[in-house]
């Protein structure tokens, strides 16, 4: 049991020794051990360490370095894998590969990297134009298209400014977008509902004299139609002719004649017409034979 402490103690200490003078740490990084049981059991690798064995009494042995190109990225695998090589005319080394990370090419001028582990370039397009990557090439944008941006896809033209008092006064090229600008043509836009408004007051009005002179109209016409009933219903002055009374004279030598006189009874003004045909009869009695 102290042998087992013994040696966990060193290789904890190799570790640190080994990473201070720039070295990569060998052997297990992490691991576990069971009730019972000398040897313990790696659960993680240091990096640029392969598994060898997954339990054993010493952990330094667990575990192993990759050799000379090959590198690991995954701390539980049982081997290495090869470095990428930068070969051919486009590509060139950017950072060399070590026994944690695979070698980091790069395009020569005026080539892009195809792919994100750079494994083959293509042609870099510049503005106006766009990649074509199954091709590895370039095209121009195509008409109502722009690219302002090197080595990126074609954009549309905008078909509306983002300002609502600006038009587009310009269409785009390959390389730019459509421009926009406050224009004269703009600004009767901005006073286009006030004229508006005007107009249909204007409308108002009319509409209001008319409906003010049609009621005054109709005013007029009752006013005219009352006076003409308050006419025909005063009592009309109606003249009554005065009843002739015949009235005997005193007996002369001379021929018996009547002599009409007129005379008017207060209380006879009214009278009716029976009233008349009795006087009347009353007078022809008088009279002789």
């Amino acid at each position: 049991m102290h042998l087992v402490l013994r040696v966990l103690c060193f290789s904890l200490l190799i570790p640190g020794c080994l990473s201070s003078t720039g070295e990569i740490a060998i052997g297990c990084a992490q691991w576990r051990t069971s009730a019972g049981s000398p040897d313990i059991c790696c659960e993680s690798c240091h990096p640029g360490n392969r598994l060898v064995t997954p339990c054993g009494p010493d952990p330094k042995k667990l575990c192993v370095p990759c050799r000379n190109e090959t590198y690991t990225t995954d701390t539980t695998s049982f081997s290495c894998r090869r470095c990428t090589q930068c070969v051919g005319g486009a590509l060139t080394l950017k950072k060399a590969c070590t026994r944690s990370k695979d070698t980091e090419c790069d395009c020569k001028a005026g080539l892009r990297c195809g792919d994100g582990h750079c494994s083959f370039c293509v042609q870099e397009c510049g503005k106006g134009r766009e990649p074509l990557p199954a091709a590895r090439s370039c095209r121009n944008c195509p008409v109502g298209t722009f690219s302002d941006q090197i080595h990126e896809k074609c954009k549309p033209w905008r078909t509306s400014c983002p300002h609502p008092h600006e038009q587009i006064v310009a269409l785009g090229d390959a390389v730019s977008d459509s421009k926009c600008r406050i224009t004269n043509n703009s600004i009767p836009q901005v006073i286009t509902l006030p004229t508006k408004r005007g107009s249909e007051d204007g409308t108002g009005l009319v509409w209001a004299i008319t409906a003010l002179c049609g009621v005054f109209i109709i005013l007029i016409i009752l006013f005219l139609v009352i006076i003409i009933n308050n006419n025909k219903k005063k009592p009309e002055k109606t003249t009554h002719n005065e009843p002739n009374l015949i009235v005997p004279t005193p007996p002369t030598d001379e021929p018996r004649s009547l002599i009409e006189v007129s005379f008017h009874h207060p209380q006879q003004e009214q009278g009716s017409s029976s009233e008349t045909l009795h006087s009347q009869d009353s007078e022809t009695k008088l009279l002789p034979v």
